[in-house]
């Protein structure tokens, strides 16, 4: 597995600033936590670990003739940690995702593996199960190449061209999805953000409404659906802010703050 490389806290305080500047980053907490936290790493294990149970289940079940089996899988966040970007966007003082940063970045390989990614897509290539990676991401003309780069330098299995898909001008994985379905048993689906798994969860400027769709596929998550963490990123912001990646304005700190205190004690 690719070396972590983690960042204590203080080393990720800004270097062209004081401290005190960065003080009130929101992103702190939760950059932190996936920079350190043992509770992060943890629950990475733990979703392989359920995920390899499942294929283990469905490889005693499969009979000749049957539709072979796949995975389906997102990249970013679920099989690579971006926590060199995480870390650069405090560094800067950057409290909102950033674009051009993130697409200067992505070319230089800086991601590491999650903590059981590797250990899982090896498990599933022995045993002839097919693994289809199936990411968002949009740097232009050489997106497919760099993901293709991406993936080959954490080491990962690529059985072929087609079992790479970049979509550049949406998020709606369910079209590629249902191709894959048509062909192969798909014995989990693994992501970091509910939008990973169907398109009916990416819904903007309605948290309950999201909430709602997500209960009512609660038995899904842990068999179907293998969701990994992530607190700084994904569709759930556009539940809060109506787009995923908000722009870094007074309105948007001032609504994130208004999720943030959603729920709060009325007390002293």
């Amino acid at each position: 597995m690719v070396a972590w490389g983690l960042a204590t806290l203080a080393s990720i305080l800004p270097h062209t600033s004081s401290a005190s500047d960065n003080n009130h980053n929101l992103l702190g907490y939760s950059v932190a936590w996936k920079q350190t936290a043992a509770e992060y790493r943890a629950l990475y294990y733990q979703g392989f670990n359920l995920a390899k149970m499942h294929l283990d289940n469905a490889l005693a079940k499969h009979k000749k003739g049957d539709k072979p089996l796949a995975i389906v899988t997102d990249l970013d966040d679920t099989l690579v940690l971006p926590l060199e970007y995480w870390g650069k966007l405090i560094q800067n003082n950057k409290d909102f995702f950033e674009d051009p940063l993130w697409d200067e970045w992505i070319p230089t390989n800086g991601m590491v593996a999650s903590p059981g990614s590797n250990d899982f897509l090896e498990y599933a290539t022995r045993n002839n199960v097919d693994i289809f990676y199936v990411t968002s991401r949009d740097q232009g003309e050489p997106t497919w190449k760099l993901a293709k780069q991406n993936i080959l330098a954490m080491g990962f299995p690529l059985k072929d061209d087609a079992h790479l898909t970049v979509l550049t001008d949406t998020s709606n994985k369910e079209t590629r999805q249902n191709e894959i379905l048509r062909d192969y048993n798909v014995v989990v689906f693994l992501g970091d953000n509910l939008n990973d798994f169907r398109r009916k969860y990416y819904i903007k400027d309605d948290v309950e409404g999201r909430i709602a769709k997500m209960e009512e596929d609660k038995d899904l998550f842990g068999s179907k659906y293998i969701l990994f963490p992530n607190p700084t990123d994904g569709h759930w912001l556009a539940a809060i802010f109506g787009q995923s990646e908000p722009e870094a304005t007074p309105e948007n700190r001032e609504k994130l703050i208004q999720a943030a205190t959603k729920s709060a004690w009325l007390g002293k």
